[in-house]
Parts: C-alpha cells; structure tokens; sequence
C-alpha cells in the first residue's frame, strides 16, 4: 500500500514539474512572438530653418536608423549629424563646426513609447503620439510627438513632423546671422521600418 501511495505521489509531482515547464515554455514563446522588432538604417530626416527673403536654410539626412518593438510600442531613433546635407557646403560646414558642434555632439536621439500601441490592430493610417526624450547637443528635452503609422506590406510606416527651438537645446546662433534663421526649426521624418 505503501509503495503504491509513493508511486502515485512520484507521477503527480512529475506531472506538475511537466505543467510548469509548459507553461515556461508557453509564456516564452508569447513573449518571444510579442516582441517582434521593425528597424531600418535608411529613415529620412529632413529639417528647414528658413527666412523670406534670404537663403534657404534646410537639410536632409538618408541614413538615420530606428527601431520599433511591437509588444510594446517601444521606438527609437538615431541620426549622426554629419549626415545632413545641405546644398550650400559652406552652411553645411557653418552648421557641423559652429551650431551643432558634430564634433562633440556626433549624434540626435530619440527613445520613446507609442501610446494605445496596438501592432494587430495596425492596418491603414493612425495617429498616435509617442512620449519620449529627444537628444541634441547634449541635452534632453522631453516631447510628445504625433505620428502617422501604418502597414503597407510587411512594413511599419511612421512618419512624423514636428518643430524644435535651438535655444531649447542651447544651440547658439551668432548676433550676425540670427535673422537669417528661423527661431522655429519645422522637422519632418519618414522611417520605413522592416521586420527583423
């Protein structure tokens, strides 16, 4: 009797060791599908600072990377200042050597989180805002962002425009050139992200 009440007590907890184990290996599996990435190292950003009737104050740069994780609405983006480009070399060099200090402050980032982020809910195009902590020159500034996502595809579209102040990130801009610059600098970004 006694050996049977042992055996029987040996295959439960076996049996619960088993349940546990699947139960493992279900949430990974969950976890592991839920937090598919999107990325891409070909975004666009393009920025203009311009004045009427002076020379056209504006850049774009081709090669700014982001990620999206689709669990959980989690993006970031990263662009290296020295690849903005400018169609006059000498405001490209004016902007890289004088009011962005490239050298110091090789890169702009930005990490934030997509609000009410649904990936199996996302077919056309949505508005969204994404809450998050912009980097520029050193310093942080926190924004809430809209933008427009959508699938085309098997891709993630999120494009976004929204307006920066230099001095917000102690940008200084010379007494002798500051009404040929906006105060208001209007960006605009474009990243075609692809599954991982």
């Amino acid at each position: 009797m006694d050996c049977w009440k042992t055996r029987f007590y040996k295959i439960i907890l076996h049996m619960k060791t088993i349940i546990v184990l699947l139960i493992f290996c279900f949430a990974f599996v969950v976890t592991a599908f839920g937090q598919e990435k999107f990325a891409t190292k070909t975004g666009e950003i393009n920025f203009e600072a311009s004045v009427p009737s002076f020379e056209e104050v504006k850049a774009e740069n081709n090669n700014v990377s982001a990620v999206l994780e689709t669990g959980t609405g989690n993006f970031a983006a990263l662009a290296l200042m020295k690849g903005f480009r400018f169609k006059v070399a000498l405001m490209e060099e004016h902007f890289n050597e004088n009011y962005i200090e490239s050298s110091k402050y090789p890169k702009a980032t930005f990490k934030g989180k997509i609000q009410d982020f649904d990936y199996s809910e996302l077919s056309g195009e949505k508005e969204y805002v994404i809450n998050g902590t912009f980097n520029l020159h050193g310093t942080d500034k926190t924004m809430e962002v809209p933008a427009v996502i959508s699938k085309k595809g098997e891709d993630v579209w999120v494009t976004a425009q929204f307006v920066l102040k230099p001095e917000e990130f102690n940008i200084k801009i010379p007494s002798i050139v500051s009404k040929k610059i906006a105060d208001e600098v209007n960006v605009s970004t474009v990243f075609i992200l692809q599954k991982q």
